[in-house]
């Protein structure tokens, strides 16, 4: 459990706010800092957010009441550390950038890296964004103007333009000499590997830094570099990206232009923001939701959610329409009425698990060739197997309390029936979709589900008016 301490309180542990478990602020901190925001305690919230991880101080900034969040940016002001302001929720982000002032913005972008600098103005209105430009040295304005080039998820905006690069005829100790003799604010923060290049600037290969550090300084850096497995470029999508760095076990790797140049590079810390990123929004994206912060408004839940719930609506309707089509029989035999959503409501319980292995293996990329063949033969026997256990017990059950065994036949064959069509759909949909060039997350959940209802209400009620009448 780490401490987080009152910088101006004494060292008692009574007296110590501090953090539950990790990014759970206590309830008592959490008070503190809301009363000494509302008194204006400016030194107080300095000394937090010196000591503070960035992190950190990024939870407890979206732990406070939104009026609160909004006074400790405008208080902090310039003293509010760039990372922290990089950490918070896209939201929360946003917001803070409207309290800070264009001095502020500006500051912060010369502490950053060229990914972060990037990351955070493109928050910005274009107008905004060009004045706080004119204000940074030449080279971060450059490497930032670079980056913005590039399409939002494009591996261009993760890489960072400094790394450290030497020439493929450099010993180690040239290239130890080399990095202690540039300034510290022209080397990256962090990083794993010296990329070699040729005259041209083409990569050749890379050394890491552990490598390095095990050889004498005369050892020729070509003796010693490796190959880079794979190459990444600037243009690549960063799901892309973030499968090579999954299925290479990288901590960082280099990006290069169309002539083989060297121009940047991606590390490990980026990419674990970009899973995590595309997890959620598959996650979401199954459901009809496309964001779910703490800190959304009403307003804007409502924008992002009612699309999907009007789709949904559309697709109820259809589904009652189909019902409708067969009133004779369900007028005639009163337990239809009782057992249709048990066929429909259980298949797409099976469709939904299909759906949901399918769009994790799509995105792990565990979906390709012959394996997507062999998968979709996996789903059907799996929906046979499950459809005639579950539908045995559903008729036996039928038997039991209507007494009827025409009706416990029927629920028999039509959740078998339900069942299988809902593990083909459920992983057939998602293939065909990325086919088409659609997300499969996105479109699939939708199309399934109101699928499956309408197969089992048609099975069902058909199969009814052809025995039971």
């Amino acid at each position: 459990m780490n401490d987080i301490r009152d910088p101006g309180a004494p060292e008692s542990p009574t007296e110590s706010p501090e953090v539950e478990a990790v990014g759970v602020m206590s309830p008592a901190f959490v008070a503190q800092v809301v009363g000494a925001v509302g008194d204006g305690d400016k030194p107080f919230l300095w000394r937090t957010a010196k000591e503070l991880h960035p992190a950190d101080l990024a939870d407890l900034l979206e732990h406070l009441p939104p009026e609160a969040f909004r006074k400790a940016i405008h208080l902090l002001g310039k003293d509010l550390p760039a990372e922290a302001v990089a950490e918070l929720s896209d939201t929360a982000r946003l917001e803070a950038l409207h309290e800070l002032t264009d001095a502020a913005v500006t500051a912060m972008i010369g502490h950053l890296d060229s990914d972060d600098a990037s990351f955070l103005l493109s928050d910005l209105e274009e107008d905004r964004r060009a004045r706080i430009l004119t204000k940074v040295s030449a080279t971060d304005r450059a490497a930032i103007e670079s980056s913005l080039a590039f399409d939002e998820e494009s591996a261009g905006r993760l890489m960072q333009r400094a790394f450290v690069a030497a020439p493929v005829f450099w010993t180690v100790g040239q290239a130890i000499d080399h990095m202690r003799s540039v300034a510290e604010d022209d080397l990256p923060e962090t990083f794993f590997e010296i990329y070699i290049v040729d005259p041209a600037f083409r990569l050749q290969g890379s050394v890491p830094v552990s490598r390095l550090l095990r050889h004498g300084r005369e050892k020729p850096l070509s003796e010693i570099m490796k190959e880079t497995p794979v190459h990444v470029r600037p243009e690549m999508d960063q799901e892309e990206v973030a499968y090579i760095f999954r299925q290479y076990n990288l901590a960082s790797a280099p990006v290069v232009d169309a002539a083989g140049r060297l121009t940047g590079m991606i590390t490990i810390d980026d990419v674990v923001d970009v899973i995590q990123e595309e997890a959620e929004e598959d996650i979401l994206a199954l459901s009809g939701v496309n964001e779910a912060g703490v800190n959304q408004s009403v307003f804007s839940a409502v924008k992002a959610r009612m699309p999907w719930l009007l789709l949904n609506l559309v697709t109820a309707f259809l589904g009652s329409l189909v019902v409708s089509l067969f009133a004779p029989v369900i007028e005639q035999v009163v337990a239809l009425a009782f057992l249709m959503p048990v066929v429909a409501g259980l298949g797409g319980n099976a469709g939904s698990q299909s759906l949901a292995v399918a769009v994790r293996a799509i995105a792990e990329r565990d979906l390709e060739g012959q394996l997507a063949r062999r998968a979709v033969r996996r789903e059907a026997l799996t929906a046979l197997v499950n459809g005639a256990l579950i539908a045995g017990v559903a008729a036996l059950i039928v038997l039991l309390w209507f007494q009827d065994y025409r009706l416990s036949l029927l629920i028999l064959v039509a959740m078998a029936a339900t069942f299988m069509w809902a593990g083909l759909v459920g992983i057939l949909a998602p293939l065909t979709l990325k086919r088409l060039g659609q997300d499969p997350a996105v479109a699939s959940s939708v199309f399934v589900l109101t699928t499956i209802d309408l197969m089992g209400f048609f099975v069902f009620l058909g199969l009814a008016s052809a025995t039971l009448l």
